[in-house]
C-alpha cells in the first residue's frame, strides 16, 4: 500500500474525526462507499460494452479485396 501501518491509520482517523465531527463522518463514509460502488458498476458496464463491441467486430466478415 502506501507504507501506512496501524498507528498512521489511527492518526488519520482521529484527524478526520476532528475535522468532520462524529455526526458527519458516517454520512461521509456512506457517500464515499456509494460513489465507489457506482464507479465499479460504470467500469464493469464499460468493459462489457467493449467486449460486446469486439465480439461483434469479430463476427463481421472480412472485406474482400478487389
Amino acid at each position: 500500500m502506501l507504507g501506512l501501518g496501524l498507528p498512521e491509520l489511527i492518526i488519520i482517523a482521529l484527524i478526520l474525526l476532528l475535522l468532520f465531527g462524529a455526526t458527519r463522518l458516517p454520512k461521509l463514509a456512506r457517500s464515499l462507499g456509494e460513489s465507489a460502488g457506482e464507479l465499479k458498476k460504470g467500469l464493469e458496464g464499460g468493459i462489457a460494452k467493449t467486449e460486446q463491441r469486439e465480439a461483434d467486430e469479430a463476427k463481421k466478415p472480412a472485406p474482400r479485396e478487389v
